[in-house]
């Protein structure tokens, strides 16, 4: 039958369905039934009628409660978090203002103290040293001097004692016989201050300036007449008089400051404190002079004042900081977090913030009445405002969100309560009207007495008022009207059980049972992700199915999907639906698990499902307690069931009474009957006829529920790839040739092991992101030991005992972002498909050592590593550092595997690769044959070897730098790469015996009961890390012997073939047929157990190293049980097949 007859066939059934359910014309009783309805729903909605008034007014009344109660709350909302945020600026006003007074007064006192200090010193010099002023000179002036300037914040100060009129040539000669104190201090500055200028020296005299800090580098000021100052002799009276120190008006000081100041130095000590906002220099912004008396006698202020301690104080320094101003002359500064804004002359403050004005006198008088009542000083203070940017910073939009908040919430209250009304309005016309509707219709279906029972029991139980039959149709549509729901909790653990049982006898039915034909063993392999990923896509394509067909989905059990044609609706073409929906399951999982095989690995599209149909009468019903759900029961489904169980994957197996059925409705082209009659549990011999499917691919007979594995002794069914000449050609028109000889199953595992690389490498470029690790230039050439290895030299001579691996960033591993968020470039994913194609091409047409075999331990290394759990007993931290936390005790229990994505990426790639070119012979027949490859690696791990330089050397083609620059982006990179891929091949050879003694000697060391205490910590992790890698990719190439026996069988029979094709070529000795029973035993007892309780004894694959285990155990006592038989039957295939 061609398609067209076939969407025909649909197409016209379809049409006889619809024709069936639609017939019948209006009688007499069904127009009576319509005017009873309309009766009953005009009954209805009068008797509610009585209650629309009082909901009406009391809908008015809340919703204007709640515009009301909204409307005032709102404003209280406003009002009060206004007068909370003027409260917040008011009070931190004030607190800023006490801190500028305490820290001012501060300051003063610290100036003042200093002064008064560095004047007690001169005269407890003078008084020890026996010497009379003015002749006293303090040693080391410039030291003491800079102290007092820093505790002062002052720019200048200097020592000026009086000189008498009589005394003036004495005091000359002084002068110039102590003037070493300059050449004292100056190289005391220079230490500090290499801008120095040419040193001159001048004299004057009077009350004269003679030590001075910063010491001065001309003579403009030493000797000086201080009276000469304008202003001096008020403030030398002042200062006489109040025996204190006190403060000149602001005065220019450019000519005391110019003479110790250059202009540069001046600039960068004012630029310390202030900030100014116009072109004015530093002379220009206020200063004044500070005078401190120095006594004759210390501690005595009665004695005579013989000379004073006079600094030039800028206020900027002082007004760091701070927030400061000035009478007479008034100054105005704004203070900028740590930093004073010069604003100018006036006061600028803003008016507005009169109120909240704080005086702080910056002084530090002993008598503060008798310095406010004496003349001939200045007394500053400081006037502290806010400002209105400082009252704005605490000014915020809270008062308004807030109240717009509580007016939308009571909006939206009273807004969702009007839509809730008008719902419920609906909602309460539309009961009516099915009220009225089911009331019609019971009365017209029951007698009046059975009508008023069903009421009478519906109101007592307060249970649905539906007949039986009704009440199952709901419960199988979902419904979920408070009429006709029979789950309401208090009824069914109460009253249920004293109604009937809803159940009713359905005569004309058809029931599919489909099963997952290989899903047990295809799942042994897969993660618990994977298998719900298959499940769940196959069964929402079926329902979907099932919901066009009108066929009723029962259940599904593990992976066997059930369901019925003819319930809850009866219908006469129960069968043709039914063996329609059947081809379309076979279709879609033929369709499905070829897509579902790019993302779940290998083996899934040799998954297929085995269909058995069944027609006949079947009792469907409620099973009424816990977890109530439909189920059907009978014969029906007992012989249903049989059909599935004994029918071939890939067909569909029918009854004879539902090929009677399809051959009632003309459908005899459908089905051809089976050759051979099956035995059915109960049922004795049976005859059954297979449905035609149309070409979904062809399945062997079996009638094992599981088994699924391909019959690897046709030709050229273990290997989808084909050689290509000049493999290491990357040019677009090899790459062509490539995905042309390529066949589907190979080119979809070719997209399944490019979708696992990808997805490492954006780990890969995710990790280095977050470590910031310098981007790859693709353009320049990188190398590692393996680039250019030396004569002589070969892979074998790379391995190393212990491979470094990177320790825990923790920052790293906090700022990571998702590597799915990660976008490659399509380069990166263009020149990886085209790697993964060119490696699939290298692998040689063998029964075992093919591509397949390279992508089936590729999918054994990302699921172990998949495993690598943390400890159960690890507790992370809440908050910021979970993620880091985390990541650092998964990296310590894996030892840095799982924190290293360039390693993942290794061990992945290597399981791809290792196997690359092999020639289908052990390592020991090259040898023994003298081959080139096996002279070239001294017979070392030939084939090892051969597969890592073949996939190195591709990987260098210049065709994939940019492959190349996702995967390593530096040297250490690249060398740290090769490094990991050489152990991990070099790994899979079990036979050399030197690399045998190495690992188990490693082994004992590194998982010793008594280990070196005295080794480095790291290597100790990192040899642990060498070891579970080994041991990951040697778990992984022989996986086939851990994972279910059918998976077992698949993989040994095709290694049993390899080995026959080379005794038959001459390249074996033996025939596999002698050995194979007994070396299989071997190969379990002293490799396979042992390497599987190794696993576990990592402590680092979680539950994988019990099902490797255990797979294991159970696989080598079905093989000694088994094991003689399956040999034989290989080497009847085999003889069958030549």
């Amino acid at each position: 039958m061609n398609v067209n007859d076939f969407n025909k066939d649909y197409s016209d059934d379809d049409s006889v369905s619809v024709d069936l359910s639609s017939t019948g014309t209006n009688t007499e009783s069904d127009r009576q039934a319509k005017s009873d309805e309309r009766d009953e729903t005009k009954e209805v909605q009068r008797l509610a009628a009585s209650e629309t008034a009082h909901i009406r007014f009391w809908r008015l009344v809340v919703v204007s409660l709640l515009l009301i109660s909204g409307a005032v709350l709102s404003t209280f909302t406003y009002v009060f978090l206004n007068g909370e945020e003027k409260d917040d600026y008011v009070d931190a006003y004030y607190l800023f203002a006490n801190t500028v007074r305490d820290i001012t007064r501060f300051r003063a006192g610290n100036m003042f103290e200093a002064y008064q200090g560095l004047g007690e010193t001169l005269t407890a010099h003078a008084t020890n040293m026996n010497l009379t002023f003015p002749f006293v000179s303090l040693p080391m002036f410039e030291v003491a001097g800079r102290h007092t300037l820093a505790q002062s914040r002052n720019e200048l100060l200097f020592f000026a004692p009086f000189v008498a009129g009589d005394r003036k040539e004495e005091w000359e000669q002084y002068a110039v016989e102590h003037q070493g104190w300059l050449d004292e201090g100056r190289k005391i500055r220079l230490e500090a201050d290499q801008t120095l200028q040419e040193i001159l020296i001048y004299r004057h005299w009077g009350v004269t300036i003679w030590q001075t800090s910063p010491v001065p580098f001309t003579s403009s000021l030493q000797n000086f007449n201080v009276r000469s100052f304008e202003n001096t002799e008020f403030v030398m009276d002042t200062m006489r008089l109040l025996k204190n120190s006190v403060l000149t008006w602001v005065e220019d000081a450019s000519r005391t400051s110019g003479a110790v100041w250059n202009e540069k130095d001046h600039d960068a000590f004012h630029a310390q404190f202030v900030t100014s906002t116009g072109s004015e220099s530093p002379h220009d912004r206020p200063h004044t002079s500070i005078y401190t008396p120095i006594f004759e006698q210390l501690g005595n202020r009665n004695s005579n004042i013989v000379g004073f301690l006079a600094g030039i104080t800028a206020f900027d320094a002082y007004l760091a900081d701070l927030l400061p101003d000035k009478p007479y002359c008034i100054f105005s500064y704004e203070l900028t977090g740590n930093r004073a804004l010069y604003l100018g002359d006036g006061d600028r403050h803003e008016t507005a913030f009169n109120q909240y004005e704080v005086v702080v006198p910056f002084n530090a008088y002993r008598d503060p009445e008798l310095a406010a009542n004496t003349d001939g000083h200045c007394r500053y203070s400081l006037h502290i405002y806010p400002s209105q940017q400082f009252a704005q910073g605490y000014k915020s939009s809270l008062p308004i969100v807030f109240t717009s908040l509580v007016a939308a919430t009571f909006f939206l209250m009273a807004l969702t309560f009007l839509v809730y009304d008008r719902f419920v309005h609906r909602r309460n016309i539309k009961v009516v009207n099915a009220a009225a509707r089911s009331n019609a219709i019971v009365s017209s279906l029951f007698p009046s007495n059975v009508r008023d029972r069903l009421f009478e029991d519906a109101k007592a139980r307060s249970d649905v008022n539906q007949a039986a039959h009704s009440r199952l149709k709901t419960f199988l549509h979902n419904g979920d009207s408070s009429d006709t729901a029979i789950t309401d909790e208090n009824a069914h653990h109460s009253d249920f059980f004293k109604t009937k049982p809803i159940a009713e006898l359905f005569p004309h039915t058809t029931i599919m049972f489909a099963d997952i034909s290989g899903f047990t063993a295809w799942s042994s392999s897969r993660e618990p992700a994977q298998v719900f990923q298959l499940l769940e896509t196959l069964y929402h394509s079926f329902d979907e199915t099932a919901k066009k067909r009108r066929v009723f989905k029962v259940e599904t059990v593990g992976d066997c999907y059930v369901a019925v044609a003819g319930l809850p609706d009866p219908r006469k073409d129960h069968a043709v639906v039914m063996a329609r929906f059947a081809k379309d399951c076979m279709h879609q999982m033929h369709s499905l698990t070829r897509k579902l095989e790019v993302s779940l690995g290998p083996d899934t599209a040799d998954l297929s499902l085995r269909i058995g149909l069944h027609s006949g009468p079947v009792t469907a019903g409620v099973l009424r307690g816990e977890r109530s759900r439909f189920q059907l029961f009978g014969d029906t489904m007992n012989t249903a069931a049989r059909m599935e169980s004994n029918g071939i994957r890939g067909r569909i197996q029918i009854s004879q009474e539902t090929s009677d059925l399809l051959a009632d409705a003309g459908k005899t082209q459908w089905f051809v009957a089976r050759e051979d009659t099956i035995v059915a549990k109960g049922k004795g011999e049976l005859n059954t006829f297979w449905l035609s499917v149309g070409d979904v691919g062809k399945g062997r007979s079996t009638t094992d529920t599981t088994h699924s594995s391909d019959d690897v002794f046709a030709p050229n069914n273990y290997n989808s790839s084909v050689a290509l000449d000049g493999l290491m050609t990357t040019s677009a028109e090899s790459d062509q040739q490539v995905y042309n000889l390529v066949s589907n199953k190979t080119s979809r595992l070719i997209d399944w092991n490019v979708d696992v690389l990808s997805r490492l490498i954006k780990q890969i470029v995710a990790r280095r992101k977050a470590s910031k690790v310098p981007k790859k230039d693709s353009s320049k050439q990188y190398f590692c030991p393996g680039d250019n290895r030396g004569a002589g030299t070969t892979v074998l001579d790379e391995v190393t005992e212990i491979l470094a691996l990177p320790e825990f960033d923790a920052d790293a591993a906090r700022r990571q972002q998702d590597p799915e968020n990660i976008e490659l470039d399509d380069s990166i994913t263009s020149q990886l498909q085209q790697y993964v194609s060119n490696v699939s091409a290298m692998y040689r047409n063998n029964p075992f050592h093919n591509f397949e075999h390279a992508s089936h331990v590729t999918m054994s290394v990302v699921k172990l590593l998949s495993r690598i759990v943390a400890p159960v007993d690890v507790v992370v931290s809440d908050g910021k550092n979970q993620k880091r936390s985390f990541a650092s005790k998964l990296h310590d229990h894996t030892y840095g595997i799982t924190s290293d994505p360039l390693t993942q990426f290794a061990c992945v790639f290597s399981a791809l690769i290792h196997d690359v070119d092999h020639s289908g012979v052990p390592n020991a027949q090259l040898v023994k044959e003298n081959s080139k490859i096996a002279t070239f690696y001294q017979g070392k791990s030939v084939a090892e070897q051969n597969s890592v330089d073949l996939a190195w050397d591709l990987l260098l083609d210049d065709s994939f730098k940019d492959l190349r620059a996702a995967i390593f982006a530096t040297d250490v990179e690249k060398a740290r790469f090769r490094q990991l891929v050489v152990n991990s091949v070099m790994a899979t050879d079990i036979m050399d015996p030197d690399l045998k003694a190495i690992r188990n000697a490693r082994w004992e060391k590194a998982f010793s009961a008594f280990p070196n205490m005295q080794e480095d910590l790291k290597d100790v992790t990192n040899r642990k890390a060498t070891i579970v890698i080994e041991h990951l990719i040697q778990a992984s190439d022989v996986a086939h012997t851990m994972q279910h026996w059918h998976i077992y069988r698949k993989w040994n029979e095709r290694l049993f073939l390899e080995l026959y094709q080379a005794y038959i070529a001459g390249r074996a000795e033996k025939s596999p047929e002698t050995f194979w029973y007994k070396g299989e035993l071997g190969f379990f007892d002293f490799y396979i157990i042992p390497l599987a309780m190794k696993l576990k004894e990592c402590g680092v694959f979680g539950v994988s190293s019990d099902e490797y285990l255990n797979y294991a155990m159970r696989n080598r006592k079905e093989w000694e049980d088994r094991g003689q038989e399956v040999v034989r039957e290989m080497m009847e295939k085999i003889k069958g097949g030549t």
